[in-house]
């Protein structure tokens, strides 16, 4: 079977955007380890799960930059599942509206053949996938900054989950990664 992977970059104090959205806060320019590191991440996936809020502004940032862009190859040719309850046919190339039972699909989509799947968001899709057990591998992009209030992703969670720790991992960035493995019951 597949794995899920999430990729999430986040604040210290566990905020994946501001109040508003925010998203100031985010170290950049990114240096050489932490795009190497992302590279080998998601070097074996080939399907990439959205929700609709976040498809909106990912889907053309990622097409409207130059294909020698880092990363632009792979987050516009592989396939793209976005989850909505209000789309119906999706208004993206290389890009299907799944609109079902959450937990069917996404497991529907971890037993086809093909390499693994990763979330990217946003705050309430990933908030239902980890309250589901849906998410295999977490990979939680830790900046260097502190916002105080905003969006989390592990506010719906109805019981105690507990991660097991695969790597921890500082980039001369500032930004450190924390990869844990969800570990099930």
């Amino acid at each position: 079977m597949r794995k899920l992977k999430l990729q999430v970059q986040t604040t210290i104090d566990g905020f994946i955007s501001g109040p508003e959205g925010q998203m100031d806060w985010m170290q950049f320019p990114w240096t050489e380890d932490i795009g190497a590191y992302v590279g080998a991440l998601t070097e074996p996936v080939d399907t990439i799960l959205l929700g609709r809020k976040l498809a909106e502004g990912f889907i053309p940032h990622w097409a409207a930059l130059p294909s020698d862009t880092p990363g632009a190859d792979k987050m516009n040719h592989s396939r793209r599942v976005v989850f909505s309850k209000t789309l119906e046919t999706s208004p993206w190339e290389n890009a299907s509206i799944a609109g079902g039972p959450l937990a069917e699909t996404v497991q529907q989509l971890k037993s086809e053949p093909g390499g693994d799947l990763i979330v990217y968001g946003g705050g309430s899709f990933v908030s239902a996938l980890l309250e589901a057990d849906l998410i295999d591998e977490l990979n939680l992009f830790i900046n260097p900054a502190a916002i105080g209030k905003g969006m989390p992703i592990f506010d719906k969670l109805s019981s105690l989950r507990r991660f097991q720790l695969l790597e921890a991992r500082a980039f001369e960035c500032g930004v450190a990664v924390l990869k844990y493995a969800l570990i099930k019951t």
